[in-house]
């Protein structure tokens, strides 16, 4: 499998340049920015400001340095290219330093090359079609600012990613059109080298590269061959979460002839330290998982990235907290390490949680406001819904349609699965030629045995003009994600519109008594899908992302803790891929990949913990946590209440209204979670407290795991100081206690609460004034009106009057006994 996929990359890495017309690129050239200039050249003194204070935009420092910037970006022009030859659009020197032009391709070209200049780019219209979860999340306007622009947004900051590995030749990790990345002393990682070029692996971007197998070769699983006794990725997954964290800003995205925008990491300037311990045929192993934690940490990361899981609740100990997985996390966050786990793709079904525990952060994934639609145009004017990253087939034309069964070269191929249109030699050239060639969804898409990938590769070599592929049975487990390919092509998804297509086509193809086609006579059109819709119905949960409750043992008990913890983009993500990356069979050889999972989420959640952390260094992991809940939102881009999808009975997704299982605490909003205004701590004392207050977990085992006896109880674990609250049984009244502390200037914060009717909720004291850096505990009683046996669900709102909102969700449970 790695030979087929290796090498296609070098193509898609240096792209398709067109030479001619004059095109718009983006230049950035080297020098601070007005927002992160502290000075040094003489004449200008620093525009930076040393506190969170916003610049004065029309002060004589501002406007005196912009100027020198913008007489740079001239002067660099002027030097390079002849008056009247181009043309400046725009010149940046408040958050980037560098211009818009209006060049040709050679002129492009020329500026790469010249002293000073650090990157170009071209601008293309298609520019949507990318990691747009930056522009999502509303980081380069709210939240890269405040650390110095893109190109310091998670300086300093280490992430540590326990995955795949890495392909370190990507241009989301490169080091050479960035800002020299200097030492950094508090990071001890090492850098393997590589046994073939005796080169390492690191580049000042990437801090560290290491690989865990051990556990893997006495198992017998791994195949140097294809697995890789190195930090190189051969996977895939590794690299797409890495730069989806941490990658480069501005990189384009370039597949198959077409760019579909820039991607860039939420901290594309944090360090990437890569923890090699998943491998491609057989995942991984939980001790070379542990290991690889465990280095990490003493290697010292700040910042923990699993997109990594157990593949159950481990059965083997009674408690899903206190497995060696688990165990080890926990010190992890002893040390000050913040660590996002991917809560599990077993959704949309309840209990299918794989992270349990409460020191550390579970992600669940939500769909972004891009879609991608697309559509087939039938000769009898009926047009069909699909999905198809694609070009359109030739506008102002129809072309007729054949399908894959009817242009066999001999019936006895029939046991290849032709109609899957993945071996152009089964079918017959002079009949594809020209024509839109019918092929159809099978269950090897789902296995992964069959891949749209390949109908394109099929249909490209036939000369067709396009592929239309239909899906006339719903599998459960399929999904129908948007692929990139280089011809027209749609994915009919919807079983009745696939049905009226084939009715279409049969209806006007004529047989002859054996049933061989006489005449094609269909005829259809394919849309350009290239180009995204954004929608206000999103965030939305996806409906792969796993669900609460949270469970405390293997025997599905219920857990007096709220997970997931946040919600953050997991689907239909773009970033790096490994050129030998097989994890999608659609993306084999590519340089960048669209795909969805809680694997994508986390990172989000990693490289945002990251601005964080470079915000507020001195934080703890729960500090950052709260931050990260307590400001999440739950309501839409359209102002209405989270909806998540869902199966109906016929295995047809449906939305349906979200709860805290589906989202826990909300989206994600970054903004807000740099200033939340209040935060709930906790230390490795809390966590041993909840430990040792669960009930039925044995104080031994507690000890075994921690090396500390249980001489600390919280009453209930309820009482552990979460950013939420959760009773599995509520019985009668409890009371539950909370305490934050003010992170803000003093204020003074009125405390509310809401819950279902067959709960009560009430908040003491109704209001509190909190002094920087005071702490104030407050209460909430919970009181079963109606014996239900079921959830209800809530929230406490403590609102302040400097303008911070603290939003903590509440899930319990009424029973009578």
């Amino acid at each position: 499998m790695s030979g087929m996929c290796f090498g296609l990359v070098i193509v898609l890495l240096s792209g398709i340049l067109h030479v001619g017309k004059a095109e718009i690129y983006i230049v950035t050239v080297e020098g601070e920015p007005v927002i992160s200039y502290k000075g040094g050249i003489d004449g200008f003194e620093a525009t930076a400001s040393e506190s969170d204070e916003k610049i004065d935009t029309t002060s004589e420092l501002v406007t005196s340095y912009a100027r020198h910037l913008e007489k740079k970006h001239d002067m660099l022009l002027a030097l390079l290219f002849d008056r009247g030859t181009y043309k400046k659009i725009y010149s940046y020197h408040h958050l980037i330093n560098g211009f818009a032009a209006h060049i040709s391709h050679e002129q492009a070209e020329i500026l790469k090359q010249a002293p000073g200049v650090k990157s170009v780019e071209r601008d293309w219209k298609v520019r949507r079609l990318t990691t747009h979860t930056p522009q999502f999340l509303g980081l380069p306007t709210g939240v890269w600012p405040t650390g110095g622009g893109f190109d310091r947004a998670g300086e300093d900051i280490v992430i540590g990613f326990v995955d795949s590995g890495i392909y370190p030749h990507h241009p989301s990790f490169s080091s050479h059109n960035t800002e020299p990345y200097g030492p950094l002393p508090k990071y001890r990682g090492k850098c393997e080298v590589d046994p073939n070029t005796k080169k390492d692996y690191c580049n000042g971007k990437i801090i560290g590269a290491q690989h865990f197998a051990e556990a893997a070769k006495a198992a017998g699983a791994f195949n140097p061959t294809v697995d890789y006794d190195s930090p190189i990725d051969g996977d895939g997954h590794g690299s797409h979460t890495a730069a989806i964290a941490a990658g480069n800003n501005g990189i384009p995205v370039r597949m198959h002839g077409f760019e579909f925008g820039r991607a860039s990491g939420m901290a594309p300037r944090a360090r990437i330290a890569v923890y090699k311990a998943l491998y491609r045929l057989f995942g991984g192993f939980v001790a070379d998982v542990v290991a690889a934690i465990e280095q990490a940490v003493r290697d010292g990361v700040d910042i923990l990235n699993l997109s990594v899981g157990p593949n159950s609740p481990p059965a083997t100990t009674k408690t899903t907290f206190l497995n060696p997985f688990d165990a080890t996390l926990l010190s992890a966050v002893k040390a000050g390490v913040f660590v996002a786990q991917a809560a599990g793709n077993g959704g949309p079904f309840p209990k299918t949680l794989l992270s349990y525990s409460p020191w550390i952060v579970s992600v669940a994934a939500a769909v972004d406001d891009r879609r991608y639609k697309n559509h087939l145009t039938l000769g009898n004017g009926k047009i069909l819904p699909g999905i198809g990253l694609s070009p359109s087939t030739h506008p102002n034309r129809t072309f007729t349609m054949v399908a894959a069964n009817d242009v066999l070269l001999d019936s006895s191929v029939t046991k290849y699965s032709p109609a899957d249109c993945q071996r152009p030699e089964v079918l017959n050239k002079n009949l594809v030629e020209g024509n839109i060639l019918l092929c159809g969804f099978s269950f090897n898409f789902v296995v992964g045995t069959a891949s749209i990938k390949k109908v394109a590769e099929t249909a490209k070599a036939l000369g067709a003009a396009g592929f239309v592929l239909a899906v006339e049975n719903a599998s459960p487990g399929a999904k129908f994600d948007p692929v990139p390919v280089s011809i027209p092509g749609i994915l009919i998804t919807d079983v009745s519109q696939s049905m009226e297509l084939v009715d279409y086509y049969n209806i006007t193809t004529s047989r002859d008594w054996t049933g061989r086609v006489k005449s094609f006579k269909s005829t259809g059109s394919i849309g350009n899908g290239l180009r995204p819709i954004l929608h206000k119905s999103a965030p939305q949960v996806a409906i792969f992302s796993a669900r609460g409750p949270n469970i405390k043992d293997y025997s599905f008990q219920d857990a007096d803790l709220l997970k997931p913890d946040i919600l953050a983009p997991g689907s239909l993500i773009w970033a790096a891929w490994a050129p030998n990356g097989t994890d999608e069979a659609n993306f084999c050889g590519e340089g960048f990949a669209l795909i969805s999972g809680t694997s994508m989420a986390a990172p989000h959640i990693a490289g945002i913990s990251a601005l964080i952390k470079q915000h507020h260094p001195h934080w703890s992991p729960a500090a950052i946590k709260s931050a990260l809940m307590t400001t999440s939102s739950t309501i839409d881009r359209a102002e209405r209440p989270l909806q998540a999808q869902q199966y109906s009975g016929s295995e047809t997704m449906m939305l349906v209204p979200a709860t805290p299982f589906d989202y826990g605490s909300g989206h994600v909003n970054p903004r807000a979670a740099l200033d939340p205004g209040l935060i709930f701590d906790a230390g490795y004392q809390d966590y041993l407290g909840f430990l040792c207050t669960v009930p039925g977990i044995d104080p031994h085992e507690i000890k075994n795991f921690t090396h500390t006896p249980c001489n600390y109880t919280l009453g209930h674990p309820s009482n552990f100081n979460s950013p939420s609250i959760a009773v599995a049984h509520l019985v009668g009244t409890r009371t539950i206690t909370r305490t934050v502390i003010n992170v803000a200037e003093e204020e003074t914060y009125v405390i509310t609460a809401r819950m279902a009717p067959e709960i009560a909720i009430e908040t003491i004291p109704p209001a509190m004034t909190l002094r920087h850096g005071a702490s104030r505990k407050f209460t909430v009683t919970l009181t079963v009106r109606a014996v239900t046996g079921a959830y209800s669900f809530g929230e406490v709102l403590l609102k302040g009057s400097r303008g911070h909102k603290v939003r903590i969700p509440v899930v319990a449970a009424g029973y009578d006994r």
